[in-house]
Protein backbone atom coordinates (compact mmCIF):
# COMPACT_ATOMS: atom_id res chain seq x y z
CA UNK A 1 0.00 0.00 0.00
CA UNK A 2 1.06 3.58 -0.54
CA UNK A 3 1.62 5.73 2.54
CA UNK A 4 2.56 2.77 4.77
CA UNK A 5 4.17 5.16 7.22
CA UNK A 6 3.29 8.54 8.62
CA UNK A 7 4.08 11.51 6.39
CA UNK A 8 4.60 15.20 6.95
CA UNK A 9 1.75 17.52 6.05
CA UNK A 10 3.54 18.69 2.90
CA UNK A 11 5.71 17.12 0.20
CA UNK A 12 8.37 19.78 0.53
CA UNK A 13 10.52 18.37 -2.28
CA UNK A 14 7.94 19.28 -4.93
CA UNK A 15 8.00 22.62 -6.75
CA UNK A 16 6.60 25.49 -4.64
CA UNK A 17 3.77 26.08 -7.13
CA UNK A 18 2.79 22.42 -7.30
CA UNK A 19 -0.83 21.62 -6.49
CA UNK A 20 0.36 18.28 -5.14
CA UNK A 21 2.43 19.32 -2.13
CA UNK A 22 -0.35 18.43 0.29
CA UNK A 23 -1.09 14.78 1.08
CA UNK A 24 -3.88 13.33 -1.04
CA UNK A 25 -7.33 14.29 0.17
CA UNK A 26 -9.06 11.11 -0.95
CA UNK A 27 -12.48 12.33 0.15
CA UNK A 28 -12.27 15.24 -2.28
CA UNK A 29 -10.65 13.16 -5.01
CA UNK A 30 -13.47 10.61 -4.82
CA UNK A 31 -15.97 13.45 -5.26
CA UNK A 32 -14.20 14.24 -8.53
CA UNK A 33 -13.95 10.61 -9.64
CA UNK A 34 -16.21 8.17 -7.77
CA UNK A 35 -14.50 5.12 -9.31
CA UNK A 36 -11.45 5.80 -7.11
CA UNK A 37 -13.34 4.85 -3.94
CA UNK A 38 -13.01 1.09 -4.36
CA UNK A 39 -9.19 1.35 -4.32
CA UNK A 40 -8.86 3.56 -1.22
CA UNK A 41 -8.27 1.69 2.05
CA UNK A 42 -6.71 2.44 5.44
CA UNK A 43 -3.13 1.30 5.90
CA UNK A 44 -1.38 0.09 9.07
CA UNK A 45 -1.13 3.64 10.41
CA UNK A 46 -4.74 4.53 9.84
CA UNK A 47 -4.03 6.71 6.81
CA UNK A 48 -6.06 6.24 3.67
CA UNK A 49 -4.04 5.04 0.70
CA UNK A 50 -4.10 3.12 -2.56
CA UNK A 51 -2.05 0.14 -3.67
CA UNK A 52 0.45 1.57 -6.12
CA UNK A 53 1.22 -1.94 -7.36
CA UNK A 54 -2.29 -2.16 -8.78
CA UNK A 55 -2.39 -0.58 -12.28
CA UNK A 56 -6.16 -0.02 -12.04
CA UNK A 57 -5.73 1.88 -8.77
CA UNK A 58 -3.00 4.06 -10.32
CA UNK A 59 -5.20 4.88 -13.31
CA UNK A 60 -8.15 5.74 -11.05
CA UNK A 61 -5.95 8.04 -8.94
CA UNK A 62 -4.56 9.80 -12.00
CA UNK A 63 -8.04 10.31 -13.39
CA UNK A 64 -9.18 11.80 -10.08
CA UNK A 65 -6.14 14.11 -9.88
CA UNK A 66 -6.64 15.38 -13.42
CA UNK A 67 -10.35 15.99 -12.87
CA UNK A 68 -9.91 17.59 -9.46
CA UNK A 69 -6.89 19.82 -10.05
CA UNK A 70 -6.97 20.42 -13.81
CA UNK A 71 -10.72 20.63 -14.50
CA UNK A 72 -10.91 17.73 -16.93
CA UNK A 73 -14.26 16.22 -17.79
CA UNK A 74 -12.79 13.12 -19.44
CA UNK A 75 -9.49 11.28 -19.22
CA UNK A 76 -8.96 7.73 -20.35
CA UNK A 77 -6.06 5.81 -21.92
CA UNK A 78 -5.90 2.48 -23.78
CA UNK A 79 -5.09 -0.56 -21.69
CA UNK A 80 -1.36 -1.06 -21.21
CA UNK A 81 -0.35 2.48 -22.15
CA UNK A 82 1.74 4.69 -19.88
CA UNK A 83 -0.14 6.18 -16.92
CA UNK A 84 2.43 8.65 -15.56
CA UNK A 85 2.63 9.99 -11.98
CA UNK A 86 0.98 13.41 -12.13
CA UNK A 87 3.04 15.28 -9.47
CA UNK A 88 6.32 14.61 -11.30
CA UNK A 89 4.86 15.70 -14.64
CA UNK A 90 3.57 18.90 -13.05
CA UNK A 91 6.99 19.66 -11.57
CA UNK A 92 8.63 19.49 -15.01
CA UNK A 93 6.12 22.03 -16.32
CA UNK A 94 6.59 24.37 -13.34
CA UNK A 95 10.39 24.30 -13.58
CA UNK A 96 10.21 25.07 -17.28
CA UNK A 97 7.89 27.97 -16.52
CA UNK A 98 10.71 29.33 -14.36
CA UNK A 99 13.11 28.95 -17.29
CA UNK A 100 10.77 30.83 -19.63
CA UNK A 101 10.48 33.59 -17.02
CA UNK A 102 14.20 34.31 -17.44
CA UNK A 103 13.45 35.77 -20.89
CA UNK A 104 10.45 37.74 -19.60
CA UNK A 105 11.97 39.97 -16.88
CA UNK A 106 11.36 37.29 -14.27
CA UNK A 107 7.63 37.02 -14.92
CA UNK A 108 6.23 33.68 -16.05
CA UNK A 109 4.73 34.14 -19.53
CA UNK A 110 1.15 32.98 -19.74
CA UNK A 111 -1.37 32.53 -22.50
CA UNK A 112 -1.69 30.75 -25.81
CA UNK A 113 1.01 32.87 -27.46
CA UNK A 114 3.53 30.62 -25.67
CA UNK A 115 3.82 27.57 -27.89
CA UNK A 116 5.28 24.32 -26.57
CA UNK A 117 6.15 21.01 -28.21
CA UNK A 118 5.87 17.74 -26.28
CA UNK A 119 8.02 15.07 -27.94
CA UNK A 120 6.34 11.73 -27.25
CA UNK A 121 3.04 13.10 -25.98
CA UNK A 122 1.77 9.55 -25.37
CA UNK A 123 -1.79 8.35 -25.06
CA UNK A 124 -2.17 10.27 -21.78
CA UNK A 125 -1.49 13.82 -23.10
CA UNK A 126 -0.56 14.82 -19.53
CA UNK A 127 2.12 17.46 -20.17
CA UNK A 128 -0.07 19.53 -22.53
CA UNK A 129 -3.01 19.21 -20.13
CA UNK A 130 -1.04 20.53 -17.17
CA UNK A 131 0.83 23.16 -19.19
CA UNK A 132 -2.34 24.60 -20.65
CA UNK A 133 -4.45 24.43 -17.48
CA UNK A 134 -1.73 25.96 -15.31
CA UNK A 135 -0.34 28.63 -17.65
CA UNK A 136 -2.63 28.83 -20.66
CA UNK A 137 0.15 27.73 -23.04
CA UNK A 138 -0.68 26.17 -26.39
CA UNK A 139 0.83 22.81 -27.24
CA UNK A 140 1.83 20.56 -30.08
CA UNK A 141 2.12 16.92 -29.07
CA UNK A 142 3.99 14.50 -31.31
CA UNK A 143 4.22 10.72 -31.22
CA UNK A 144 5.28 7.85 -33.49
CA UNK A 145 2.46 5.64 -32.21
CA UNK A 146 -0.89 6.03 -34.00
CA UNK A 147 -2.86 4.65 -31.02
CA UNK A 148 -1.28 7.25 -28.73
CA UNK A 149 -2.10 10.02 -31.18
CA UNK A 150 -5.72 8.87 -31.45
CA UNK A 151 -6.05 8.63 -27.65
CA UNK A 152 -4.58 12.10 -27.08
CA UNK A 153 -6.89 13.57 -29.72
CA UNK A 154 -9.89 11.94 -28.02
CA UNK A 155 -8.94 13.47 -24.66
CA UNK A 156 -8.71 16.90 -26.29
CA UNK A 157 -11.98 16.45 -28.17
CA UNK A 158 -13.91 15.49 -25.03
CA UNK A 159 -12.56 18.36 -22.92
CA UNK A 160 -13.83 21.69 -24.30
CA UNK A 161 -11.24 23.58 -22.29
CA UNK A 162 -8.44 21.91 -24.25
CA UNK A 163 -9.91 22.27 -27.72
CA UNK A 164 -8.11 24.69 -30.04
CA UNK A 165 -5.18 24.83 -27.61
CA UNK A 166 -3.54 21.43 -28.12
CA UNK A 167 -2.66 19.89 -31.50
CA UNK A 168 -1.41 16.33 -31.88
CA UNK A 169 0.79 15.30 -34.81
CA UNK A 170 1.89 11.83 -35.88
CA UNK A 171 5.63 11.47 -36.47
CA UNK A 172 5.88 9.16 -39.47
CA UNK A 173 9.66 8.72 -39.36
CA UNK A 174 11.07 7.16 -36.20
CA UNK A 175 14.53 8.47 -37.07
CA UNK A 176 13.37 12.09 -36.90
CA UNK A 177 12.49 13.91 -33.70
CA UNK A 178 11.68 17.41 -34.96
CA UNK A 179 11.56 17.15 -38.74
CA UNK A 180 8.07 16.29 -39.91
CA UNK A 181 6.58 17.78 -36.72
CA UNK A 182 7.79 21.38 -36.61
CA UNK A 183 6.51 23.14 -39.71
CA UNK A 184 8.55 25.54 -41.80
CA UNK A 185 8.61 28.96 -40.16
CA UNK A 186 6.83 27.74 -37.00
CA UNK A 187 8.18 29.26 -33.79
CA UNK A 188 8.37 27.17 -30.61
CA UNK A 189 9.11 28.65 -27.19
CA UNK A 190 9.73 25.36 -25.41
CA UNK A 191 10.34 21.71 -26.21
CA UNK A 192 9.76 19.13 -23.47
CA UNK A 193 10.47 15.42 -23.66
CA UNK A 194 10.20 12.32 -21.49
CA UNK A 195 12.47 9.97 -23.49
CA UNK A 196 12.33 6.15 -23.49
CA UNK A 197 14.83 5.35 -20.77
CA UNK A 198 15.65 1.70 -21.46
CA UNK A 199 17.55 0.17 -24.37
CA UNK A 200 15.51 -3.04 -24.56
CA UNK A 201 12.55 -4.93 -23.14
CA UNK A 202 14.90 -7.08 -21.02
CA UNK A 203 16.58 -4.03 -19.53
CA UNK A 204 13.19 -2.55 -18.70
CA UNK A 205 12.12 -5.80 -17.01
CA UNK A 206 15.29 -5.92 -14.90
CA UNK A 207 14.86 -2.27 -13.89
CA UNK A 208 11.26 -2.85 -12.86
CA UNK A 209 12.23 -5.89 -10.79
CA UNK A 210 14.91 -3.88 -8.98
CA UNK A 211 12.35 -1.19 -8.18
CA UNK A 212 9.86 -3.74 -6.89
CA UNK A 213 12.50 -5.42 -4.71
CA UNK A 214 13.37 -2.03 -3.22
CA UNK A 215 9.76 -1.07 -2.55
CA UNK A 216 8.44 -4.41 -1.37
CA UNK A 217 11.65 -5.50 0.39
CA UNK A 218 11.33 -8.97 -1.10
CA UNK A 219 11.90 -10.84 -4.35
CA UNK A 220 8.87 -10.38 -6.65
CA UNK A 221 7.77 -13.33 -8.77
CA UNK A 222 7.00 -11.21 -11.85
CA UNK A 223 7.24 -7.68 -13.16
CA UNK A 224 4.17 -5.51 -12.71
CA UNK A 225 4.16 -2.33 -14.77
CA UNK A 226 1.94 -0.41 -12.39
CA UNK A 227 2.25 2.69 -14.56
CA UNK A 228 1.95 0.72 -17.79
CA UNK A 229 3.79 1.64 -20.95
CA UNK A 230 4.33 0.46 -24.52
CA UNK A 231 7.66 -0.24 -26.19
CA UNK A 232 8.08 3.22 -27.70
CA UNK A 233 7.23 4.81 -24.32
CA UNK A 234 9.68 2.81 -22.21
CA UNK A 235 12.53 1.60 -24.41
CA UNK A 236 14.25 2.12 -27.76
CA UNK A 237 17.50 1.04 -29.39
CA UNK A 238 20.27 2.57 -27.30
CA UNK A 239 17.84 3.79 -24.66
CA UNK A 240 18.02 7.25 -23.13
CA UNK A 241 21.65 7.78 -24.12
CA UNK A 242 20.98 7.24 -27.83
CA UNK A 243 17.65 9.08 -27.90
CA UNK A 244 18.83 12.25 -26.16
CA UNK A 245 22.07 12.27 -28.17
CA UNK A 246 19.99 12.18 -31.36
CA UNK A 247 17.71 14.87 -29.98
CA UNK A 248 20.66 17.17 -29.25
CA UNK A 249 22.20 16.66 -32.68
CA UNK A 250 18.92 17.25 -34.50
CA UNK A 251 18.07 20.29 -32.39
CA UNK A 252 20.78 22.28 -34.19
CA UNK A 253 18.69 22.22 -37.38
CA UNK A 254 15.88 24.02 -35.54
CA UNK A 255 18.03 26.48 -33.60
CA UNK A 256 16.27 29.48 -35.16
CA UNK A 257 12.76 28.13 -34.55
CA UNK A 258 13.01 26.92 -30.94
CA UNK A 259 13.97 29.06 -27.95
CA UNK A 260 14.49 26.29 -25.39
CA UNK A 261 14.94 22.56 -25.80
CA UNK A 262 14.63 20.32 -22.75
CA UNK A 263 14.44 16.67 -21.80
CA UNK A 264 14.23 14.55 -18.69
CA UNK A 265 17.44 12.65 -17.90
CA UNK A 266 17.08 9.56 -15.74
CA UNK A 267 20.74 8.55 -15.39
CA UNK A 268 23.09 11.19 -14.04
CA UNK A 269 26.05 9.35 -15.58
CA UNK A 270 24.73 10.26 -19.04
CA UNK A 271 25.09 14.00 -18.44
CA UNK A 272 28.81 14.10 -19.27
CA UNK A 273 28.10 12.68 -22.73
CA UNK A 274 25.21 15.08 -23.26
CA UNK A 275 27.30 18.10 -22.25
CA UNK A 276 29.90 17.10 -24.83
CA UNK A 277 27.23 16.73 -27.52
CA UNK A 278 25.86 20.17 -26.63
CA UNK A 279 29.34 21.62 -26.95
CA UNK A 280 29.70 19.97 -30.37
CA UNK A 281 26.50 21.59 -31.69
CA UNK A 282 27.49 24.94 -30.11
CA UNK A 283 24.46 25.15 -27.85
CA UNK A 284 24.22 27.96 -25.32
CA UNK A 285 22.25 28.61 -22.12
CA UNK A 286 22.87 25.05 -20.98
CA UNK A 287 21.57 24.15 -17.53
CA UNK A 288 20.53 21.11 -15.52
CA UNK A 289 17.58 21.32 -13.14
CA UNK A 290 17.38 18.74 -10.34
CA UNK A 291 13.95 17.50 -9.31
CA UNK A 292 12.81 15.13 -6.57
CA UNK A 293 9.55 13.30 -5.96
CA UNK A 294 9.73 11.26 -2.78
CA UNK A 295 12.68 8.88 -3.05
CA UNK A 296 13.02 9.42 -6.80
CA UNK A 297 15.56 11.92 -8.10
CA UNK A 298 15.50 13.06 -11.71
CA UNK A 299 16.79 16.00 -13.70
CA UNK A 300 15.91 18.17 -16.66
CA UNK A 301 18.54 19.13 -19.22
CA UNK A 302 17.84 22.48 -20.90
CA UNK A 303 19.61 24.13 -23.81
CA UNK A 304 19.15 26.74 -26.52
CA UNK A 305 21.06 28.51 -29.27
CA UNK A 306 20.21 32.12 -28.44
CA UNK A 307 22.79 34.43 -26.92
Amino acid sequence: MLNNRKHSAQKAELHPRSKHREQYDFKQLIKSHAELAVFVKPNNYGNYAIDFFNPKAVTALNTALLKHFYDLEFWEIPKGYLCPPIPGRADYIHYMADVLAENHQGDIPRGENIKCLDIGVGANCVYPIIGHQEYGWSFIGSDIDAVSVASAKKIIELNPGLQNHITVRLQNNANDIFRGVIKKGEKIDLVICNPPFHSSYDEMQKGSLRKLRHLKKKQPKKTILNFGGQSNELWCDGGELAFVTKMIRQSKDFARQVTYFSTLVSKETHLKRFYQELKNVKATQIKTINMAQGNKVSRVLVWGFYR
